[in-house]
């Protein structure tokens, strides 16, 4: 596996490997588990995120092939869409991304202009409204076609960058987690994460059933489609697996998706994730967004307190990044924000 992983073409993009923390007040808090973060959220590049280690070989791949454009598509807020406008930005290439404005109901006023947007627009990228009900595949190939007759070299990249070498970056992950672990002298019971387009969640069960075979990977769906979360998991792990030329045994037994806590829809707020973000915020000072880690977290958060798992285990909870969106979502938190008016307040009374 190791030979065909290094083999594989790919650029430096992401600062690594990223900190594992313990999160000692969290811990003590929930009264469980031994709790660690893997800080996927810095790995540098455009705010960081889990899409950095991706892009390392699926921007490779499209600079292999002479590309000058970079094509893909994801929602308003999208944390892919930011760190491949980061990443084309800081190779020179151009990027047009199919964004559909429709996927997230009941939106703040400014949703559509702040967080990633603002962010994809420093970058240089050049968006093209779409709907939910449009085929994304179709709308991006057909930008990618307008781009060929203007005399471009278009790459078109999946959504999500969930595809075969995508995923070879959380292979990577867990190469270099296994070296942090052995340094540290530590062991994970399970993995826990945020997971939506399956690329991350693939790459962490064929990296660890090949290196790590005693750590179970658990995927909280935030899509509200753990159905198909599971075989869009399979499917890409089966793959994966083929391409590195590994069978590991029992493979799609090691593929858990944990329903519940995606609440009504994609990037829709929930109590739980409000909790989840508030908690890590106050505890530990770390930040998660509202779409993908927060909703993560609260499924771990929700596991230790159906006590899935004893005071001896020690879980690693993998934070995928995507903190810009945070501030696409204010009246998520409008309770935090009246609780500072209300300080503010009563503090000038004071004086």
């Amino acid at each position: 596996m190791l030979d065909i992983l290094l083999a594989t073409p790919r650029i430096r993009l992401a600062e690594l490997p990223t900190p594992v923390q313990y999160c000692p007040r969290l811990t003590a808090y929930l009264q469980g588990p031994r709790i660690y973060v893997k800080r996927d959220d810095l790995t540098g590049l455009g705010l960081g995120g889990n899409k950095v280690r991706k892009l390392e070989f699926v921007l490779a791949e499209a600079l292999s092939q002479g590309a000058d454009t970079i094509v893909s598509a994801g929602v308003v807020q999208s944390n892919a869409v930011r760190q491949i406008a980061a990443a084309t930005a800081k190779w020179g290439l151009d990027f047009h991304a199919a964004i559909i404005t429709d996927r997230v109901p009941n939106v703040d006023p400014d949703y559509p202009d702040s967080g990633n947007m603002l962010l994809d627009a420093l970058f240089g990228m050049k968006a093209y409204p779409c709907s939910i009900q449009e085929d994304r595949v179709v709308v991006m190939q057909g930008i990618a076609d307008k781009l060929r007759q203007q005399g471009k070299k278009p790459f078109i990249i999946p959504y999500g960058v969930s595809n075969v070498l995508g995923a070879l970056g959380y292979v990577n992950c867990v190469l270099e987690l296994a070296t942090q672990m052995q340094s540290h002298a530590l062991s994970f019971n399970a993995i826990v994460h945020a997971s939506g387009s399956s690329g991350t969640q693939a790459g962490l069960v064929v990296g660890t059933a090949i290196l790590l075979p005693t750590v179970r990977i658990l995927g909280v769906d935030i899509d509200a489609d753990p159905e198909r979360v599971r075989r869009d998991v399979v499917h890409l792990s089966h793959e994966l697996a083929a391409f590195l030329r590994q069978k590991p045994e029992e493979l799609d037994q090691r593929i858990e998706i944990i329903a519940g806590y995606a609440g009504p829809g994609y990037g829709v707020p929930t109590p739980e994730m409000v909790e989840a973000v508030s908690l890590f915020a106050r505890l530990e000072g770390i930040l998660l967004d509202p779409v993908y880690a927060g909703k993560g977290a609260a499924g771990l958060i929700g596991l230790v307190r159906q006590g899935r798992f004893s005071k001896e285990d020690t879980l690693l909870f993998l934070h995928t990044g995507g903190t810009p969106a945070l501030y696409a979502y204010r009246s998520a938190f409008a309770q935090h924000l009246a609780a500072l008016s209300s300080a503010r307040s009563s503090s000038h009374r004071d004086i």
